[in-house]
C-alpha cells in the first residue's frame, strides 16, 4: 500500500496555528489577572504575532520601525499611552464620577483615564474582543517600541546614539521647533526608524495636532524611552486585569442593561406589540434616508438623492445634519443615547408618525396605524458583543407587573463595513452564510437581499460566504487567501456577522422567543482589501466612496421593510 507523503506545514496553516495561539494565550492571561508584555509571560504573544505578520501590522517582523500599523494603533488607543509603563484594563467602575478625564481614542469609542504618569485605565464594555483588540495593539506597539531601543542604544549601561540624545532634549525640554529644525529633526528620525525622510514627514504630519504638531516625536520617544528602561534597566511594563472586568466578562452585564432600556422606550411609547424591525448600521444612513429628503428637498441634485447624502456626510455640513435630526425628533424618532456602557447608541422610528407621502418610501402591508412598522436602529456592535445585545435585545420584556411580552420581530437586518476578499473599497458583499473563524462553527441562512437586487446601483456586489474573524488586526494574505481560493469561497471578514446569527437562530429556533419565521439581511460595503498592498485598513478610512454603498444598501433594506 502506498503511503502518503507528510508535507510540511503551508504558510496559511502556520498563520492559523498562530491565531489560535494567540487567542489560547490571551484567554489565559486574562485569567490569570496580569502579565508583564516584554517578559516571559508575554513570549507567547509576541511570537504568534511575529508568526502571523498581519498585514495590518506591515513590517512588524522586520528590523525598520512599522509606521501605517504605528498611525493605525496610536489612533485606536488613548492619547499618553506610550508614556505609561502600566495599563489596567476594567470594568466600568465609577471612574467617570472622579477627578479623572475621560480620553476617548480617536477612532475606537472606549473610555480610558490617565491615572497618573506611568499608568493608563481603559474600561472594557465591549467583551472579550475589546480585550483581544486592546491586547494585540498593544502587543505590537511592544514589539516596535523594542526596535526603536536596538536602534539606538550604543552599549548595555544605557549609552544613545547622537540622534536620540537631539531628540530627548527636544521632548523633555517641549522644545518649539522651526521649519528648518524640524526637518534636521526629521532626518534624525528617519536614521532612528530605519525609514526614508519622506516616509517620515509623512506619518509626522498625519499625526500631528493643531495644538501638538510634533506629536509624532514625543511618540516615538516616550515608547523607546520605556523600551530602554527595559532592557538597561529591567524595569517591566505590566499589564493588569481588574478583580469587576474578570468577573463581569461574559455575563451580558451591559446588554441586559441595554436591551432593558430600550424596551423600557418601546414600552412608554405604547410599541411593544408593533411589527419590529432590527437594523444594525450607522447612526445616520436610516434617519437620512426617510428624513433627508423631506426637509432638504432644494439639496438634491439632478433627483439624485445620493448628492444629498453626499452633502449630509461632508463635516462641513452640520447645520444641515441638525436639520435633519431636529425633523426626526418630532416626527417618530426617539434617540436613545448609551448610558449602559455598551457604547452602542440606538434610534426608535415609529413609522405610525412619519407622512409617508413625503418620503421615496409607502407602506403597502399596514393600513392602519397599529401594523405600522416601529424601527430599531442599533449602532455597530464590536465582535462578540454582537450577540450579547442580540441575545438580549430578542428576549421578551418583563414590565413592572411581572407579566412578560414577547416582541413581534419581523427581520433582523445587519449592515456593516467588512473587508472584501475580491473587488475593492466601496463595493458590496451579499453573504450567504457565516463561518466563524478557528473553529467548525457555521451559520448558513436565507438572506432576503440578493445580488441582483443591486444591479444598476453603480456599484459592484459579490456574493459567497463571509467569515467572522476573531480580530482583522489579526489577518496575514496567506489564510486569507485559503478562505478565498479553497472550496469555502469566501467573499469577504468582519468582526460580527456570525455572533448575530447565533443569537438571531436561538431566540428563533430553539429558545422559542422570537418568530421562527423572521427574516434575516446581511450586506457589507468593503472598507479595504487586505489582499491588496496599500489597500488594508492601515491604510486610511473610505471617505465619500462608502456613501454610494451605505445608502444603497439602507434603501434596499427599507424597501423590504415597508
Amino acid at each position: 500500500m502506498p503511503h502518503t507523503k507528510i508535507k510540511g506545514r503551508t504558510r496559511a496553516q502556520e498563520s492559523s496555528k498562530a491565531i489560535e495561539r494567540l487567542y489560547i494565550s490571551m484567554r489565559h492571561l486574562f485569567t490569570r489577572g496580569f502579565y508583564k508584555p516584554m517578559g516571559i509571560s508575554g513570549d507567547a504573544l509576541r511570537e504568534a504575532l511575529l508568526i502571523l505578520r498581519p498585514e495590518i501590522y506591515g513590517s512588524i517582523a522586520e528590523e525598520k520601525v512599522e509606521l501605517n500599523g504605528l498611525i493605525y494603533v496610536i489612533e485606536r488607543l488613548p492619547e499618553g499611552i506610550e508614556e505609561c509603563r502600566y495599563v489596567n484594563l476594567t470594568a466600568d467602575e465609577g471612574y467617570s464620577n472622579s477627578h479623572f478625564k475621560p480620553i476617548i481614542p480617536a477612532k475606537r469609542r472606549r473610555t480610558c483615564f490617565r491615572i497618573d504618569k506611568d499608568q493608563m485605565n481603559i474600561e472594557v464594555t465591549r467583551g472579550r474582543s475589546e480585550i483581544y483588540d486592546i491586547l494585540t495593539h498593544l502587543t505590537f506597539l511592544f514589539i516596535e517600541s523594542h526596535k526603536i531601543a536596538a536602534k539606538v542604544l550604543v552599549n548595555d549601561e544605557g549609552e544613545t546614539i547622537r540622534e536620540w540624545k537631539k531628540l530627548e532634549d527636544i521632548v523633555l525640554h517641549n522644545r518649539k521647533l522651526t521649519r528648518d529644525n524640524r526637518d534636521i529633526m526629521l532626518a534624525h528620525m528617519a536614521s532612528i526608524l530605519g525609514r526614508s525622510f519622506e516616509e517620515t514627514q509623512n506619518v509626522h504630519a498625519t499625526l500631528g495636532e493643531e495644538q501638538n504638531p510634533d506629536r509624532f516625536f514625543q511618540i516615538i520617544y516616550w515608547l523607546g524611552n520605556i523600551a530602554i528602561n527595559e532592557k538597561v534597566h529591567t524595569i517591566k511594563r505590566a499589564i493588569n486585569f481588574s478583580p469587576s472586568l474578570r468577573e463581569r466578562i461574559g455575563h451580558h452585564i451591559y446588554g441586559e442593561i441595554w436591551a432593558t432600556n430600550i424596551k423600557d422606550v418601546l414600552n412608554e411609547q405604547n410599541l411593544l406589540n408593533r411589527p419590529i424591525h432590527i437594523i444594525s448600521a450607522n447612526m445616520h444612513s436610516v434617519m437620512n434616508s426617510i428624513y433627508a429628503p423631506i426637509v432638504l428637498p432644494q439639496q438634491i441634485k439632478n433627483n439624485d438623492t445620493i448628492s444629498l447624502f453626499e452633502l449630509l456626510s461632508n463635516d462641513e455640513n452640520e447645520d444641515l445634519r441638525k436639520q435633519v435630526m431636529d425633523y426626526a425628533a418630532e416626527n417618530g424618532l426617539t434617540y436613545i443615547k448609551d448610558t449602559s456602557g455598551t457604547n452602542i447608541n440606538v434610534q426608535v422610528i415609529d413609522t405610525a408618525k412619519i407622512d409617508m407621502s413625503k418620503t421615496q418610501y409607502s407602506i403597502e402591508n399596514s393600513l392602519n396605524a397599529s401594523g405600522k412598522p416601529v424601527l430599531i436602529v442599533m449602532d455597530y456592535a464590536f465582535g462578540e458583543q454582537a450577540y450579547e445585545t442580540m441575545d438580549e435585545l430578542l428576549k421578551p420584556y418583563v414590565c413592572g407587573n411581572n407579566k412578560k411580552h414577547h416582541l413581534n420581530i419581523e427581520s433582523v437586518s445587519i449592515m456593516g463595513k467588512a473587508g472584501i476578499l475580491e473587488g475593492g473599497k466601496g463595493d458590496i458583499m451579499i453573504p450567504s452564510s457565516h463561518i466563524f473563524e478557528g473553529t467548525a462553527d457555521n451559520y448558513p441562512f436565507k438572506n432576503q437581499l440578493k445580488k441582483r437586487m443591486f444591479e444598476g446601483c453603480g456599484v459592484d456586489v459579490y456574493t459567497g460566504a463571509m467569515v467572522t474573524v476573531l480580530g482583522t488586526s489579526l489577518q496575514n494574505k496567506d489564510i486569507l487567501s485559503f478562505f478565498h481560493d479553497s472550496t469555502w469561497k469566501v467573499t469577504g471578514l468582519e468582526m460580527e456577522g456570525a455572533h448575530y446569527q447565533k443569537a438571531i437562530q436561538a431566540a428563533a429556533k430553539i429558545r422559542g422567543n422570537i418568530s421562527s419565521k423572521v427574516k434575516v439581511r446581511y450586506a457589507y460595503y468593503a472598507s479595504d482589501n487586505p489582499l491588496e498592498t496599500g489597500s488594508t485598513l492601515a491604510s486610511g478610512g473610505l471617505g465619500t466612496t462608502g456613501v454610494l454603498p451605505t445608502y444603497v444598501i439602507t434603501e434596499k433594506i427599507l424597501e423590504q421593510i415597508f
